[in-house]
């Protein structure tokens, strides 16, 4: 098995704001209103010692497992409600949907996925508050804001 440091290589990664490491790898020529890319795709590797930070998209998120070990990703929807998914070990794909706060932690080195968004992620439209702001809104899902939280 690769370690985080080959895939991060070869991959040609860099670092993401959320944390962990990504790579845009597609963007669809097919455009929509106000010149939008229909989807578009990115590698994406987390370390098992950082975190995916919570945010939200005004899209549709499919994470779809590589490699390495398995990566659970954290989800509170638009009620509070909390619920998880782990990638890796028999299931490879989950859809975040769009407006829920979600982020991820890995069970392990690292993992590696590929997340698609559709239609195409555009940073204007990705929300990382602070940690702050997330308690005020969320005062029910305080353990999992302060460990998913910068």
């Amino acid at each position: 098995m690769k370690t985080a440091k080959e895939w991060i290589g070869e991959l040609g990664l860099a670092p993401h704001p959320e944390g962990g490491w990504y790579r845009r790898v597609y963007e669809s020529e097919l455009r929509l209103e106000g010149d939008c890319p229909a989807m578009t795709s990115i590698h994406y590797l987390l370390e098992g010692d950082d975190f995916s930070a919570l945010h939200r998209l005004k899209s549709d998120e499919q994470w779809n497992f590589y490699a390495g070990d398995p990566i659970t990703i954290h989800e509170i929807d638009p009620d509070g409600e909390y619920c998880s998914t782990v990638l890796g070990n028999g299931q490879f794909q989950h859809v975040v949907a769009a407006g829920h706060w979600f982020g991820a932690t890995v069970e392990g080195d690292y993992a590696l996925v590929g997340c698609t968004v559709v239609p195409g992620f555009d940073f204007t439209e990705f929300e990382m508050p602070s940690r702050d702001v997330l308690l005020a809104k969320f005062p029910n899902q305080h353990e999992l804001i302060v460990r998913l939280s910068r």
